[in-house]
C-alpha cells in the first residue's frame, strides 16, 4: 500500500516536472523570438531615420513645390519613427520582459521539484530499509518499530512537500495562462495602436506628395534654363555684332521679342539701307545750312 502511494506521488511529480519543463522550453523560445522581433523593428526604425535624412538632403536640391512636398513627406515619415520607437519600448516592457521573467519563475519551481524529489527519495529509501529489516529480523519488534516510525516521519514530510508542490504548480499553471493571455493581448494592442497611427501618418504623407504641383515646378525648371547672367552675356554678344544703326533700331524694338524670321530681317535691312541714303543727304544739307547761313 505504501509503495503504491509512493509510486502515484512520483508519477504526479514527474507530470509536474514535465509541465515546468514545457514552460521553460517554449517560453524561452517565445522570449528569444519576440526579442528578435523587437530588434528588427528597432533596426527598421534606424533605416527609416536614414531615409528621412536622405529625403531632406535631396529635397534641398529640387524645385519649390517638389521640395515642399518632399520635406512634408519626410516630416510625416519622421513622426512615424517616433511611433515606432514607442512601439519598440512597449514591446520590450510588455512582452519581452514578462517572458524573460519566467526564467526566474521556472528556476524557483525547479527548486520546489528538487525538494519534493529529495523528500520522495528519502521516503523510498526508508520504505526499502523497513522491508529489509522485516525480512532480516522479522521478530525484532523494536527495530521494526523504529524503522516504521522513521518511515512515517519521512512519509509525512514527503506528503507535505508534495502538497506544497501541487499547490505551487497549480498556482503556476493558473498564472502562466493568465500571463500568456496578457502578453499576447498586449502584443496585439501595441501593434494595432502603431498601425492605427501609421495609417494616419501614411495618409498624410501620401497627400503631401500627391499635392506637388508638377506644372508649376516644370515652369520654374524651364525658367531656370535661361539664367539672368547667361541672357545678359548673350544680349551683349548680339549687340556687339550689330552695326550702330542696327543697335539703334534694336533699342526701339518691342521688348520680349526673341526670334525674327530671316525674310523679315532681309526686308528690314533693305529698308534701313534706303533710309541711310536719305538720311545722309538730309544731314549734309542741314550741315551746310547751319555752317554757312549767309551763303546765297
Amino acid at each position: 500500500m505504501m509503495r503504491c502511494t509512493l509510486e502515484n506521488r512520483n508519477a504526479q511529480t514527474k507530470q509536474l516536472q514535465t509541465a515546468v519543463s514545457n514552460v521553460e522550453k517554449h517560453f524561452g523560445e517565445l522570449c528569444q523570438i519576440f526579442a528578435a522581433y523587437v530588434r528588427k523593428t528597432a533596426r527598421l526604425r534606424d533605416k527609416a531615420d536614414h531615409l528621412v535624412n536622405e529625403i531632406n538632403v535631396y529635397a534641398a536640391t529640387e524645385t519649390p513645390h517638389l521640395k515642399l512636398g518632399l520635406m512634408n513627406f519626410a516630416d510625416e515619415f519622421a513622426k512615424l519613427q517616433d511611433y515606432r520607437q514607442a512601439e519598440v519600448e512597449r514591446l520590450e516592457a510588455k512582452v519581452v520582459e514578462p517572458l524573460k521573467a519566467y526564467g526566474t519563475i521556472v528556476k524557483m519551481k525547479r527548486d520546489d521539484l528538487k525538494a519534493t524529489f529529495t523528500a520522495r527519495n528519502r521516503e523510498a529509501k526508508q520504505l526499502t530499509q523497513l522491508e529489509r529489516t522485516r525480512q532480516r529480523n522479522p521478530s525484532d519488534r523494536h527495530v521494526i518499530s523504529q524503522a516504521e516510525t522513521e518511515l512515517q516521519r519521512t512519509a509525512m514530510d514527503a506528503s507535505r512537500t508534495s502538497r506544497h508542490l501541487e499547490e505551487t504548480i497549480n498556482n503556476f499553471e493558473r498564472q502562466k495562462m493568465k500571463d500568456i493571455k496578457t502578453i499576447f493581448s498586449e502584443f496585439i494592442t501595441i501593434e494595432m495602436l502603431f498601425h492605427d497611427k501609421a495609417l494616419e501618418v501614411y495618409t498624410a504623407a501620401y497627400r503631401n506628395i500627391q499635392n506637388v504641383d508638377e506644372d508649376e515646378d516644370l515652369e520654374v525648371f524651364r525658367n531656370s534654363l535661361y539664367a539672368p547672367d547667361y541672357s545678359s552675356c548673350l544680349d551683349t554678344v548680339r549687340a556687339n555684332s550689330k552695326s550702330p544703326l542696327q543697335r539703334s533700331l534694336s533699342a526701339k524694338c518691342v521688348p520680349g521679342t526673341r526670334q525674327v524670321s530671316t525674310c523679315r530681317l532681309r526686308k528690314d535691312q533693305q529698308a534701313e539701307d534706303d533710309e541711310d541714303e536719305e538720311l545722309d543727304v538730309t544731314e549734309e544739307e542741314n550741315f551746310l545750312n547751319y555752317t554757312f547761313p549767309f551763303s546765297s
